[in-house]
């Protein structure tokens, strides 16, 4: 995964989203469906019907940054909503990227003593 810069938010649209979709129609959505700026520095993830694509689109300062990933099996965790946004932590978005459930990480390990 990309280091991203300290303050970095990260959203995901709900929904589900074209994925013939390139970068000047993914920034269309997050201008008009988010109400967001699409170069502000955040970083806005998008699913597609099927849930076993997405798209990561994200203004690393000079440029747009279109990212994709479709996992082999499974699919990737989505919000229940079908408009709006959804605000995660990188680390969840670490998560959603390997195709964990990032809502309820299950741990590993349990602590059995004090």
């Amino acid at each position: 995964m990309i280091g991203l810069p300290a303050g970095t938010q990260v959203w995901i649209a709900a929904g589900v989203t074209d994925m013939r979709r390139g970068f000047d129609g993914l920034a269309s959505i997050v201008q008009s469906r988010l109400e967001e700026n699409p170069f502000s520095g955040h970083v806005f993830v998008f699913r597609g019907r099927q849930g076993d694509r997405i798209k990561v689109l994200w203004w690393s300062g000079d440029g747009l940054c279109l990212l994709a990933k479709r996992l082999e099996h499974g699919h990737f965790v989505w919000p229940q909503a079908t408009s709006g946004a959804v605000h995660l932590t990188t680390a969840q978005l670490s998560m959603l990227l390997e195709g964990i459930d990032w809502r309820r990480p299950i741990r590993t390990h349990q602590p059995t003593q004090v």
